[in-house]
């Protein structure tokens, strides 16, 4: 049959600038001395559109200078740019952060943390792996389902998690039973539990993370699953954004 499942989170996409305005990043380092990312070149462009008389496309061209040249006027470190973004957000005008769009690959989540996160609709977008096409028998390609174990059981007394696992062992036996009998994948399924494994693709924008971060991060009341999720999606961003890390520190937009 399966096995214990780990979560693994990959970010596998994010916003970026096209080769154009690449060339205009390219300038500014060379003037202000700064590497701008893809993310701080959308972001100012985003919000000065909102301010500025300039066109989105001149943007970065005509003002680029004053934000990524200067020190922040805030007395909060880094530059005019890094004040423009914690206004914006203290300021709660986050809809300029939907621009910034990441993808993400999360495997080894268990269906009910799928349930909990799927609850959360605007601006996320899913692809999960199906139940019903992608056969979890003994002998099929997947070997059997995976499943989760709670920390909570891991750390009980052994007796215990051996008795969960020979319950998995047995639902996977009821499994095959069910397919041996010729009964289809999509009605066999039905024996599966919520500690079962699957994968999905999650696309979302910046906004809606920072909302999921701020209800679902640890410390929040959010299960053990989900709240883990929430840790290794922020890792994840900040890793190819790392401007953003007081934003989630603030607990969200």
């Amino acid at each position: 049959m399966g096995k214990q499942a780990q979560l693994n989170v990959k970010l596998i996409a994010h916003t970026q600038i096209t080769p154009k305005l690449q060339n205009e990043l390219a300038r500014l380092f060379y003037e202000t001395g700064g590497t701008i990312s893809s993310g701080k070149a959308v972001s100012l462009i985003a919000i000065r559109t909102c301010y500025s008389p300039n066109k989105p496309t001149e943007i970065l061209t005509k003002e680029g200078v004053r934000y990524f040249g200067r020190d922040a006027t805030d007395g909060q470190g880094g530059t005019e740019a890094d004040r423009l973004f914690r206004q914006i957000v203290s300021s709660k005008h986050t809809s300029t952060l939907e621009h910034l769009a990441f993808v993400f690959a999360v495997e080894g989540a268990s269906r009910a943390c799928l349930a909990q996160l799927t609850r959360h609709r605007i601006g996320h977008s899913y692809s999960v792996q199906s139940q019903r096409f992608v056969k979890f028998g003994s002998d099929d390609k997947t070997c059997g389902f995976d499943y989760v174990v709670p920390p909570s059981i891991k750390g009980s007394d052994n007796a215990i998690l051996k008795r969960f696992k020979e319950m998995m062992e047995t639902i996977q036996g009821f499994y095959d039973e069910l397919r041996s009998y010729g009964i289809p994948a999509e009605d066999a399924r039905m024996v599966l539990p919520q500690a079962s494994a699957t994968n999905l693709v999650l696309t979302t924008n910046l906004r809606a993370l920072l909302d999921f971060y701020a209800k679902r991060r640890k410390g929040s009341g959010a299960q053990w699953e989900i709240a883990e999720l929430a840790e290794r999606l922020r890792e994840e961003v900040v890793k190819v954004e790392p401007w953003l890390e007081p934003f989630f520190d603030e607990g969200g937009a």
